[in-house]
């Protein structure tokens, strides 16, 4: 694959990037749970316009783009604002949540390197409902990842189990608010109280329900305290790109201490070129990302996000009255927001995604974790709500559709090499990957239409096995067309 000798027209070009789009997912349909926050046409059209207003713009040197530094200023304090902050909060714009909570976990570090160098092996402890962004960070930061079991019944973390996992070497704990996996909130003032008492940072990850839960709690919901007003927490992040419907990426993270932000500054003036400063990871980046967001948030306002928020609330209590109707299924934990994990005893979950495929609908399978159940997650947004009828009647018809399919055929066909292939993935070469990807029903990298069998591989293995079998298909996915 070459640069082409000379340049397309420009109807050309465009109409074979259409081409490429033939087999993504229809996300305008309103039949995806996961991935799209859609709040409708309009409203993406302005962000979208605002959006390539500003994409040549650098947002690498505030200096000189002031609007730039004006928009994130005025986002930073309109987040603080709907997150209980105070005139001392401060915060930064960033690409996304997993950003966000890198940057959150780096600033904790360095200023834990700062005031107590006597901490030489920095651990987070987390709950095992964390998102998998804090083991990313960790793994980027080189620190140690202390895994705490959650309550099996509600899916919140355990105080007592936190407090216990505490040791001399602790820099930060995490509470989510809400999990994305259950969409369950965390017990955030008890977590708060050991943040206190034990002398850790504590930062809550708000990413997927930040701005969304304020506005449940208005519509009369009952949803604990999980801001920065709660004693204890020291940053908190939270996504504009999920329910505040800005364009990706737009998230921001907030510290209740300036001493915070100050650590997650990146700056070098060891080189031959002008001084470097990065609040973000990031160095150039565009200026759409925060154009967008300022604009879909001045456009929509706070009555409008009230309205979606309306909606949303129906919906979803829809949603968990019609999938609790269906025998066999139950909704784990209580969630909080437009967040939902369904599981089962009996139907295989697997068969329910693919035959919703079939249907036409979009929906996400997690993998069980130890003592935590396989389930199907429905991030359920705007788009969604006027066709949850639709939806629930399809998903009845999956799930009796799913009751009469078989279940573990390929485990079977496996047989003992299931038991050595955790083993065999390290020595695992080229033609050994291609041999077992034949095995499993995938044409070269081409996946096939039924994933269950696929699934109940992966959910049979150790999570390192999982793991590891997953970057190796990545790695194949991702091949130069030299």
């Amino acid at each position: 694959m070459k640069i082409p000798e000379t340049g397309a027209a420009r109807e050309s070009v465009l109409s074979k990037l259409s081409t490429y789009r033939q087999n993504d997912i229809d996300w305008r349909s309103g039949r995806t749970f996961a991935y799209i926050f859609d709040a409708g046409r309009e409203a993406e059209s302005v962000c979208k316009e605002a959006y390539m207003s500003f994409l040549s713009e650098n947002a690498l040197d505030p200096t000189v783009y002031p609007s730039l530094m004006r928009l994130e200023n005025e986002l930073v304090g309109m987040a603080a604002h709907h997150l209980g902050g105070n005139e001392n909060t401060v915060g930064t714009f960033t690409s996304g949540g997993t950003e966000s909570i890198i940057l959150a976990v780096k600033a904790t570090r360095d200023r834990a390197r700062k005031l107590h160098p006597e901490i030489k092996k920095p651990q987070i402890v987390i709950p095992v409902t964390a998102h998998a962004a804090f083991h990313k960070a960790a793994h980027y930061l080189d620190l140690e990842v202390v895994l705490v079991d959650v309550d099996p019944e509600t899916f919140r973390a355990i105080p007592e189990a936190v407090a216990k996992a505490i040791t001399d070497q602790t820099i930060l704990i995490v509470g989510s608010a809400p999990s994305y996996a259950h969409g369950v909130i965390d017990p955030i003032e008890e977590l708060g109280r050991i943040a206190l008492e034990k002398k850790v940072a504590f930062h809550v990850d708000a990413c997927i329900g930040g701005f969304l839960l304020p506005y449940f709690r208005r519509l009369g919901d009952d949803v604990p305290p999980f801001e920065l007003n709660v004693p204890g927490v020291t940053s908190i992040s939270m996504d504009f790109h999920k329910y505040a419907y800005a364009a990706k990426g737009a998230s921001v993270v907030l510290y209740n201490d300036p001493s915070f932000r100050q650590a997650q500054f990146f700056t070098c003036a060891d080189w031959t070129g002008y001084t470097l400063i990065n609040a973000s990871i990031q160095s150039t980046k565009s200026g759409g990302p925060l154009a967008g967001a300022w604009a879909v948030l001045n456009y929509l306002g706070d009555e409008g996000y009230l309205e979606i928020a309306r909606g949303l609330q129906s919906a979803t209590r829809e949603l968990v009255a019609g999938i609790e109707g269906i025998e066999g299924l139950k909704i784990l934990g209580n969630p909080s927001m437009s967040l939902l994990a369904i599981g089962s005893d009996s139907v295989n979950l697997f068969h329910v995604v693919d035959e919703m495929k079939l249907r036409g609908w979009y929906v996400q399978a997690q993998l069980s974790y130890g003592k935590y159940p396989t389930n199907i997650h429905l991030s359920v947004h705007p788009g969604n709500v006027s066709g949850v009828k639709d939806f629930l009647i399809a998903f009845r018809d999956s799930v009796e559709a799913a009751r009469k399919l078989p279940s573990r055929v390929l485990l079977d066909q496996l047989g003992p090499m299931l038991s050595e292939l955790p083993k065999q993935l390290d020595t695992l070469g080229p033609e050994g990957f291609a041999a077992l990807t034949s095995a499993v029903g995938a044409e070269g990298m081409k996946l096939p239409e039924r994933m269950a069998g696929i699934n109940e591989l992966l959910d049979a293995l150790p999570p390192a096995a999982r793991g590891k079998l997953m970057t190796a298909f990545l790695d194949q996915m991702f091949q130069s067309e030299f």
